[in-house]
């Protein structure tokens, strides 16, 4: 992958909490405004939602769409959202919430990044204290390619 899938535009902090459909919402906005996916991404991602859950484990939840719903998807981004709040997802707490687009099999590079990056603690840890959009950016541009 040539391209940055992430930059700072796509990642936020919030310090409070929100709903998983506002969680969802975000995530969906922040790809369509980074050019990614269509306005129907959003369902797609409820959609996706409804037959499996997107949580990961490690406090991370990583909303995406469904194959059925490809023609949404323009390119390969990414979002990262922290919600220090936390994020009730389906029973379990998220703090991080990562949109997903990928074009084409993209989304499986790029998800098994994101695995990489929260499966060692003290990664998670990291990314729980930055400070600035730009910190996280730091941590997680491995992403990148």
């Amino acid at each position: 992958m040539a391209q940055s899938v992430l930059n700072v535009g796509q990642i936020r902090i919030h310090t409070g909490s929100v709903s998983k459909e506002e969680a969802m919402r975000e995530a969906a906005s922040i790809l369509q405004d980074a050019g990614a996916v269509t306005s129907g991404y959003f369902d797609a991602m409820l959609q996706r939602e409804q037959t499996v859950s997107t949580y990961m484990g490690n406090e991370l939840a990583i909303p995406h769409g469904t194959n059925e719903t490809k023609d949404t998807i323009l390119g390969s981004a990414l979002s990262f959202v922290r919600y220090d709040g936390g994020v009730d997802w389906g029973g379990e707490p998220v703090t991080f919430v990562v949109g997903i687009a990928g074009k084409g099999d993209e989304h499986l590079e790029i998800l098994s990044q994101i695995a990489l990056i929260f499966s060692e603690d003290d990664e998670v840890a990291r990314l729980k204290t930055a400070q600035t959009p730009e910190e996280l950016y730091a941590l997680l541009s491995t992403v990148n390619g």
